[in-house]
Parts: structure tokens; C-alpha cells; sequence
């Protein structure tokens, strides 16, 4: 076995040595943490979880100031497995590619760290180890905004509307208000007056349900140019950050998140609670709708007639 084939499969650990730039740098590492999450892209690994085992290595600047013991002036291994969690946290993912990227960035953020390898491997899904291995620095990210692991998201305001309202001559005139305002506006929708098909199962009626909820967003859409229909987490970042007003199809955000919500989509209004306090919305604005019996978030109730938001 030649001497790269070897190296391939050692721990990164032996990969930052034979590969390591000019200069001193030193090493942090983790090795086997294992950690039980819902990962994939088959349909087989919905709804159920898996192991994946990290091994994480960062090569970080040499400290030139007395450490004396203090831990505030290291980079932590906690650092790791807390950006370990903190995308896992984030959202339910398909592939490990996307996970290892996301945790290499979080790392790189850390004033110290120059380089990091990230192995992530799944246990389950074989009779071996089934993983990637990625090698990232801070170089490589140099095009990729640091902010983006900080607290910038805006907090839209989320506005809940009746059958009646899509249909309301009105429409355009609140949408003229929504748009006035300065947060956000992510409008949600209820089902259509025509009953969505029955499965008799439950997941399958989930699914079925949640469709039924987008193809009334779609109607909404249809109603307004500026009503634009989206089904994930980076869509409505992009348009609350660009002034667009969205129309929230639930499928993938529900199906996807980590702590997902405990009501169906039968109850669209409780969903819609769920959703804003998902996103840490302002507040949940209900047009023609009775409220839900809890929210996360204040709820304001407007009945059709009225004339303003």
C-alpha cells in the first residue's frame, strides 16, 4: 500500500501532518464523537435516526501571550462539538458534504484556527463506515461572509390569511400596508375550500395535507406578483434581507426541522404559530381566523371588514 493510500485512511490527525503548511501551527483534535441525528437523502432515512461519528482536526496559530491555565484564551475543543451541534440544530440535512462545510466555516470563524479537517462518517447505513473527509482553510474562505454564523437574520412579521382574504378585492390594498412596513412580511395560508384526498394512513395524510396547504399558496401567489411562493430556510432568508414579501410553503421546513412542530397541518392556524415562532418571528397578524388556543409569538386578529392592518 503506497504511502497516499495509507494516509487516505488515517485520522485526519496524520493527514494535517503530512500535508502541513510552512510554519508552526498547532493541533486540536476530536476524535469518534458520535452523534444520533436524522441525516439523509432517502426516503428510508426520514423519521428515523442514525449514528454519525466525527473526527475534527484544527490546526490553529501558536499562542505567543502566557496562557497561564485559562481556558478563555484557547481555542476550546467545546468549539468543535459546538459547531458540531449548532448544525445539526439548524436543520435537517441530506448529505454529509453539505454538514462537514457548514461545520468547517463555523470553525474557521474562530479568531485561531487556520485549517481544519472534518471526517464525518455514517454507522448505520452498511456494513463499514460510510463517509466524507473535507480539508478547509481560512483562505478558501475568504469569499464567504463570516457574518453569516452571527444573529443577522431580520424578524418578519407573519401574516395568517382566510380563504376569504386571498379572494378579498382588498388583497392588494394590504399588501400595499405589508409592504410599508419595516420588517419582513411572510404571508401563510390555510387549505383550499375543496377537501384535500384521504389516505387513511397517517404520514401519508401528513404529507398529503401539507401539499394541500402549498397548493393554496399557490392560489395566493397567482393572486399578486409581489405574493413570491417559497419552501426553504435559505429562500426566506434571501427574500426577508431583500424587501420580498413570501408565501410560505410548508413541506420542506416542517419535514426538515430538528425539534419539528407538534400540531398537523389540519390545524393550518397553530402550524402558521409554529412557523413564526420557528423563524423568532414580530408577531402573527390573523385575517378572517379565529386564533389559536397558544403561540409562541403575540397574535393580532383583524376581522375582514376592517379597514386597516
Amino acid at each position: 500500500m503506497s504511502n497516499e493510500i495509507r494516509l487516505a485512511f488515517e485520522h485526519p490527525a496524520a493527514r494535517a501532518d503530512a500535508t502541513a503548511p510552512d510554519g508552526p501551527l498547532d493541533r486540536i483534535s476530536l476524535r469518534d464523537h458520535i452523534v444520533e441525528v436524522e441525516i439523509g437523502a432517502f426516503q428510508a432515512e426520514r423519521g428515523v435516526t442514525q449514528r454519525l461519528c466525527f473526527n475534527v482536526v484544527v490546526e490553529v496559530s501558536p499562542i505567543t501571550e502566557i496562557i497561564d491555565d485559562d481556558v478563555d484564551r484557547i481555542l476550546s475543543y467545546d468549539r468543535v462539538t459546538e459547531a458540531i451541534a449548532a448544525e445539526l440544530a439548524d436543520e435537517r440535512l441530506n448529505l454529509l458534504e453539505t454538514l462537514a462545510e457548514r461545520i468547517a466555516e463555523r470553525i474557521l470563524v474562530e479568531p485561531q484556527a487556520m485549517r481544519t479537517f472534518v471526517r464525518i462518517e455514517k454507522l448505520d447505513r452498511g456494513p463499514g463506515a460510510l463517509g466524507v473527509e473535507i480539508v478547509r482553510s481560512v483562505e478558501d474562505l475568504k469569499a464567504v461572509p463570516i457574518a453569516a454564523h452571527t444573529d443577522i437574520t431580520p424578524h418578519p412579521h407573519v401574516v395568517f390569511l382566510s380563504n376569504e382574504a386571498v379572494t378579498s378585492p382588498n388583497l392588494p390594498r394590504w399588501l400595499d400596508q405589508l409592504e410599508a412596513r419595516a420588517e419582513p412580511v411572510i404571508l401563510c395560508v390555510g387549505h383550499s375550500d375543496t377537501p384535500a384526498p384521504q389516505t387513511g394512513h397517517k404520514m401519508t395524510q401528513r404529507r398529503v395535507d401539507l401539499l394541500a396547504l402549498e397548493q393554496n399558496a399557490w392560489v395566493l401567489g397567482g393572486r399578486d406578483d409581489r405574493c413570491v411562493v417559497v419552501n426553504t430556510k435559505t429562500e426566506l432568508d434571501w427574500a426577508m434581507k431583500n424587501g420580498q414579501i413570501s408565501v410560505w410553503a410548508p413541506s420542506k421546513i416542517v419535514l426538515d426541522a430538528v425539534d419539528g412542530p407538534t400540531i398537523g397541518p389540519d390545524d393550518p392556524v397553530a402550524l402558521a404559530a409554529w412557523f413564526a415562532g420557528h423563524i423568532e418571528g414580530t408577531d402573527l397578524l390573523l385575517i378572517g381566523v379565529a386564533p389559536p388556543k397558544a403561540s409562541p409569538v403575540p397574535v393580532l386578529i383583524q376581522d375582514i371588514a376592517q379597514s386597516g392592518l
